[in-house]
């Protein structure tokens, strides 16, 4: 997830020289970054229903290994505008199930209730990625140029790639992709529900919506934060990158205590004082107010700190779902569900970059622009955040489902 999120994080940063080279607008460089998640939800859904069959310690090779591939065109020097809308939807289609084949993965090791801290420190690999990768490829652009920021990126990859072909295997817990050799256990029909009711559950609906938003934010940040902080702000690169990265280690440190809290719960199976999944949407409702300070308060002592806590914990909310989502989907749905998921909240990812963009293009100042796009994401936040709050009940749509708790707990691999 670190290398994955480090390569979404290469175009918002390399973005105004990029911009600048080829002679584009802010929308035109939206549209390059939406055109990553063009195929991004499509092949989240096709790739988790091949979890069914393929192990996902190779299928996540296999990902790798294509991010890598995707990225390193971009450093021949004569790649163009065309290049990197290409490469970018190669990328986006590699990238798109990397999540939720990830966290199917991760829960091959753990029962339902100890879930929650292993897919926080997945996310934490996310927030890292662009931790680290601000800093790192800001300087690779300022010392080589913005296209070796690209090679920079297919290399890690190439290197993550080596490292999982020795290391990667799969969990205890995974459920077995062979199904006829398991008709048993994991037969058609033996412990599933039908996907059009988990679909349909307040969870699910609610879940989805949510971690939109979420991912809207994070999307948003990615792609026009550096340019935002550049322009709007006054700071130079580094500055910039260095903001960035800082947010993005706020980001971490949010998903990790936010991990450590619901570990420390399941351990003690104490209740909280709200409903299970509450907790969740009031958090966006409070992002959302970050946001709406970041936005229309000039002062930088002020508006900058909204990006190290305030409005990071929105980014709760995709732990929240995808634990969520395992919750009420037995183990041998849980790839496909959770790749359906994703596929719903990584719409955010192809319309926030087009919209800021639009926005700030259309505007009679960026200043104004931003502070338009800002406040339609505090919007976002604050509508999906109480419907998450009213009616995101994992527990209760479990039992609805008839999915028990024990169902988190497969058959172990080779049983």
């Amino acid at each position: 997830m670190l290398v994955n999120f480090a390569d979404k994080a290469v175009l918002g940063l390399a973005g105004p020289e990029i911009m600048k080279e080829f002679g584009l607008g802010r929308q035109e460089f939206g549209a390059a970054q939406a055109a990553f998640f063009s195929l991004f939800s499509l092949s989240a859904v096709g790739v988790s229903f091949l979890t069914r069959k393929i192990r996902t310690s190779v299928l996540l090779l296999g990902m790798g290994l294509l991010w890598s591939v995707s990225q390193l065109p971009m450093v021949w020097g004569a790649a163009g505008f065309g290049t990197l809308i290409a490469t970018r939807v190669l990328l986006g289609f590699a990238e798109g199930p990397a999540a939720p084949v990830a966290v199917h993965h991760v829960h091959g090791w753990f029962e339902q209730r100890d879930r929650t801290l292993p897919t926080a420190i997945l996310m934490v690999g996310a927030a890292a990625g662009v931790a680290v990768a601000a800093p790192t490829l800001g300087a690779v652009i300022s010392h080589f140029g913005w296209r070796w920021a690209f090679g920079a990126a297919g290399l890690a990859g190439l290197l993550w790639a080596g490292l999982w072909a020795v290391k990667g295997k799969e969990g205890p817990l995974a459920p077995p992709v062979d199904r006829a050799a398991h008709p048993d256990e994991d037969g058609p029909g033996a412990d599933e529900v039908p996907l059009r009711d988990v679909f349909l559950s307040g969870t699910f609906v609610t879940a989805a919506l949510g971690a939109f938003a979420a991912y809207w934010v994070m999307s948003a940040k990615l792609t026009w934060l550096p340019d935002y902080l550049r322009t709007v702000v006054g700071w130079d690169l580094g500055q910039a990158g260095a903001a960035v990265g800082g947010g993005a280690v706020a980001n971490g440190v949010v998903l990790l205590v936010h991990g450590l809290l619901g570990r420390r719960a399941a351990r003690r199976a104490t209740g909280g004082r709200l409903p299970a999944g509450a907790g969740a949407g009031l958090l966006l409702v409070a992002s959302a107010g970050a946001v709406t300070v970041f936005a229309t308060v000039g002062t930088p002592w002020i508006k900058i700190p909204m990006l190290f806590g305030p409005m990071a914990v929105a980014l709760v909310m995709l732990t929240v779902a995808q634990t969520a989502i395992a919750r009420i989907t037995p183990p041998s749905q849980r790839g496909v569900v959770l790749g359906a998921l994703v596929a719903v909240f990584a719409l955010g990812g192809i319309v926030s970059p087009l919209v800021l963009g639009w926005m700030v293009d259309g505007a009679a100042t960026a200043t104004a622009g931003y502070e338009h796009g800002w406040l339609l994401t505090a919007g976002l936040l604050l509508t999906t955040g109480v419907l998450a709050a009213l009616f995101l009940r994992p527990e209760r749509d479990a039992r609805r489902l008839g999915v028990p708790e024990s169902a988190g707990a497969a058959a172990p691999v080779g049983h």
